[in-house]
């Protein structure tokens, strides 16, 4: 069986998880349902210094899951909604197409 070089769907896919795998992370992105919000706003809220909030949302922006919009000096972000309707339809077909049994104690 051949393996298939990864496309670039694959990638954005792979790295929407290894993304959302990191807990500040993952509070950003909640922070963000609610609203945009600007990087200032962001590291008040989470108590985080600019420079180590800034890679965290350098990870989310490669991985597509936020938009950057920046506005005189500020940049504000908000959820690309649109990549987790793709990460959401990758995890569906694993549902669609594989029976959900209870777990077994082995």
């Amino acid at each position: 069986m051949a393996i298939t070089p990864l496309n670039t769907d694959t990638n954005l896919i792979i790295s929407g998880f290894h993304a959302m795998s990191e807990p500040l992370r993952l509070q950003v992105i909640e922070l963000l349902r609610e609203k945009e919000l600007c990087v200032c706003e962001l590291c008040e809220i989470l108590d985080v210094s600019q420079s180590k909030l800034s890679f965290h949302l350098k990870n989310l922006k490669d991985a597509n899951l936020i938009i950057p919009r920046q506005e005189g000096r500020w940049i504000y972000y908000r959820l690309n909604l649109a990549q987790f309707v793709v990460l959401e339809q990758y995890l569906a077909e694993y549902r669609r197409f594989s029976p959900i049994l209870p777990g077994r104690n082995c």
